[in-house]
């Protein structure tokens, strides 16, 4: 309150004696009802008495990025593409970006990246179970039909993953990254299926690599 222009500190109300509220337990009984005007101080009295909800936390980031980058290089588009005649019960673009983001996180086997899921928020990830990524994994790396074995090295046939590599270099410009001073830029298009699926990498020129 103001007097005479001043600002004047007033009393109104008093409590009583600070050790006399303590020692006759006034004082937590008071710090207790005003504790239900805080949200705050209402949780962590809940806690401290053993009534709190035990909740489960996850991170949102890696995926919120990672999902946007997918989307942005039309990786999602060329597997829904190659998928439209199969009958899976499940989302294979979901499985593969889950392995892939799990890669690029905290790298391990399929068996680890089903665990690895349970603490991060993947859009259509939360349903997939260990036997959907070995699924995934085996689609990608099934072979193709003899017609469309050009261009396969002596060493290995041409599978589902040499489909989806030629078809992203087909697909139209994608964005160039940057990560601190580290530039990834798109790996150089060619009109030959057999040179697309085997592009030569100059410095400073990252692949963006499914896994099989």
């Amino acid at each position: 309150m103001r007097v005479d222009g001043k600002g004047q500190a007033a009393c109104l109300h008093r409590l009583g004696r600070l050790d006399e509220l303590l020692a006759n337990g006034q004082l937590d009984a008071l710090i207790q009802s005003l504790s239900r005007f805080s949200e705050k101080l209402a949780v962590l009295g809940a806690h401290a008495q053993g009534d709190s909800i035990v909740t489960h936390s996850v991170r949102i980031g890696p995926a919120l990025i990672f999902d946007r980058l997918w989307q942005s290089c039309s990786i999602d588009k060329v597997l829904s593409a190659l998928l439209a005649d199969r009958r899976f019960e499940f989302s294979v673009e979901r499985a593969i970006f889950l392995t892939v983001l799990h890669r690029l996180f905290a790298p391990g086997s399929d068996r680890a990246a089903e665990k690895w899921k349970d603490d991060y928020a993947i859009d259509g990830a939360s349903d997939l179970d260990l036997h959907h990524l070995y699924r995934a994994m085996a689609w990608l790396g099934e072979e193709l039909p003899k017609d469309q074995q050009d261009g396969a090295t002596p060493f290995a046939p041409r599978t589902n993953k040499d489909l989806i590599e030629e078809a992203l270099f087909r697909a139209p410009p994608r964005p160039v990254l940057r990560f601190g001073h580290r530039i990834l830029r798109p790996p150089p298009r060619s009109t030959s299926r057999a040179k697309a699926a085997r592009p030569s990498a100059s410095a400073g020129t990252r692949r963006i690599i499914v896994p099989t």
